[in-house]
């Protein structure tokens, strides 16, 4: 049989504490928090001071000016942040159920699983629940990371760095992802037999930002291959603008070879017969470990990992707990 005796029901946490919390943390001032939340400025001090008291930790440093999370208050508003996000979603979820619907999912992913994993299981998500309701955001990892940790989205398809904070993620790797060049169809260089690096470099190109990873790999490509990097070059990651610059000239782009082939699948552009032998890290699945998934989550995470069988021959771990 569960017992019930964890720390907050002995402390009686209100949940007005919580959103104190976080009102403090946004504010770092007392009195702008007490207005906030539509209380008196005494009121909130007690409020503090009794889950201070009960936690024997201070949760704040008082300044002159106002009031500074201490590491033991930057736990808490965390949590706190997470356990209101969870009620928020508690809520909506049953007022989808109301109204007939099965509830919300946010999936974010970068461009090429964007283009190629994300319609089929959107497909089929929608084909057995309707009225299930998905929002997408294609951004690039480090901007979906912090949506994803912010609650504002369910599930990402991105990459994962050293550099970023792993804890309380679950990372699924799926594929890397090669990288090509596009170029107009009736492109000169489409022509050419056996196409080599050293027969592109004097090319007008379009690469990614100065300082991303695919920038830094494409120019050590041509560095391997006992060449300089193209010098002719302008800086974009913006779909839109590449497409439409290369319809209307002879430059050529280096992209992820899932975003070269929906488009050449199109007739917008035609992949150069070129080995470019760089690719960027592999991504995958994430989400995370301490919240749990609505019921509309696990649907999609089922379609995702149906789609990554078929599009990457990748059999993913077991369904989200």
């Amino acid at each position: 049989m569960t017992t019930y005796n964890h720390w907050f029901i002995r402390a009686r946490l209100k949940t007005r504490q919580l959103l104190l919390l976080v009102a403090l943390a946004e504010e770092g001032n007392i009195h702008r928090a007490a207005q906030v939340l539509s209380m008196t400025q005494p009121a909130a001090s007690k409020l503090l001071k009794d889950l201070e008291d009960v936690l024997e930790v201070p949760l704040f440093e008082r300044l002159p000016r106002g009031m500074r999370p201490t590491w033991y208050g930057e736990t808490m508003i965390r949590h706190a942040r997470m356990a209101l996000a969870s009620l928020n979603q508690a809520h909506d979820e049953l007022t989808a159920l109301k109204t007939g619907h099965f509830g919300h999912v946010a999936v974010g992913a970068i461009t090429s699983p964007g283009l190629a994993l994300l319609p089929p299981a959107v497909a089929v998500v929608k084909q057995e629940h309707p009225s299930l309701r998905i929002s997408l955001d294609i951004e690039t990892s480090p901007v979906l990371l912090e949506r994803l940790e912010q609650g504002k989205l369910d599930i990402l398809v991105a990459r994962l760095f050293a550099e970023h904070d792993k804890t309380h993620l679950r990372y699924e790797p799926l594929v890397e992802e090669p990288v090509c060049a596009m170029a107009r169809p009736g492109h000169p260089l489409l022509g050419v037999s056996g196409l080599t690096l050293r027969d592109v470099v004097a090319a007008a190109w379009i690469v990614p930002p100065a300082g991303s990873v695919l920038r830094h790999r494409f120019e050590l490509m041509f560095q391997e291959d006992g060449l300089a990097p193209p010098i002719n070059v302008v800086e974009s990651s913006a779909l839109l603008f590449i497409t439409r610059m290369l319809q209307q000239s002879d430059m050529v782009a280096v992209v992820a070879a899932d975003v070269a082939r929906y488009y050449a699948a199109h007739g917008i552009v035609s992949v150069l017969p070129l080995d470019m032998p760089c690719h960027m890290d592999a991504f995958g699945i994430i989400t995370r470990t301490d919240r749990l998934p609505s019921p509309a989550a696990k649907v999609m995470m089922k379609a995702l990992k149906a789609a990554s069988l078929t599009l990457y021959g990748r059999k993913l771990e077991a369904d989200l707990a």
